[in-house]
């Protein structure tokens, strides 16, 4: 299986594509350019896609809990880096034990 087709892939781009959107919604003001918008809309579209796609081969629990893990780890790295969010010992922990849930997870699969 190439790495385009390889569903943990699929996932992983979805998660990084829900992201996009998800900043797209905190950001992306209601008087932008309209491409902002269809930006923040193809993300959302893409986000989607690639998630449905990885579950057709993967559990359903599993891949919903990592792609949304890596959306929600990714977007509060993202707000810690860029925005100047709070960063504080506790917000590290609890985004280290995500990330430790989405490797778990996948080292449990059984799937490559």
């Amino acid at each position: 299986m190439g790495w385009l087709t390889n569903p943990w892939t699929l996932l992983v781009l979805g998660g990084i594509c829900e992201m996009g959107w998800a900043l797209g919604f905190k950001y992306v003001r209601s008087d932008a350019p309209w491409w902002q918008h269809a930006a923040v809309l193809a993300a959302l579209a893409a986000s989607m896609a690639l998630l449905w796609v990885a579950m057709k081969s993967l559990p359903a629990g599993t891949a919903y809990a990592v792609w949304t893990g890596i959306g929600a780890l990714g977007v509060a790295t993202i707000g810690i880096l860029v925005f100047n969010e709070p960063v504080t010992h506790l917000r590290i922990l609890f985004l280290a034990l995500i990330l430790i849930g989405i490797i778990g997870l996948k080292a449990v699969s059984g799937e490559t």
